[in-house]
């Protein structure tokens, strides 16, 4: 069973960048080519939102407008993917989490109840 473990997070100030990394466990040979990873936020008093998206399968991604231009989602090895998020803004701050959901949805790729393996979370604190 596919399990997931976010690493990263941290306080830093606005205008700087972070390193999550989400670490997949439990899987054998090639099999997390048929999944997809979609980061996730959740700041106090908040829903949960998606924030970022890749397919394994053919590498296709995806940002919600927010964070476009500024976070970037990839894919490190067989097991790891990697949101590199740069100029950072207080109102990113939240609970980051990966989730991963198999085969890759064709369309609302960021819809929390489409995922079935989460990890932890991370946080994150942009604040001078």
């Amino acid at each position: 069973q596919v399990q997931l473990v976010e690493s990263g997070g941290g306080l830093v100030q606005p205008g700087g960048s972070l390193r999550l990394s989400c670490t997949a466990s439990g899987f054998t040979g090639n099999s997390m080519d048929y999944y997809a990873i979609g980061w996730f936020r959740q700041a106090p008093g908040k829903e949960r939102e998606g924030v970022s998206y890749i397919s394994n399968s053919d590498g296709s991604t995806y940002h919600v407008d927010s964070v476009k231009g500024r976070f970037t989602i990839s894919r490190e090895n067989a097991a790891v993917t990697v949101l590199q998020m740069n100029n950072l803004k207080p109102e990113d701050t939240a609970v980051y989490y990966c989730a991963a959901v198999s085969p890759p949805p064709f369309r609302d790729f960021l819809t929390p109840s489409l995922y079935d393996r989460w990890g932890q979370g991370t946080r994150v604190t942009v604040s001078s």
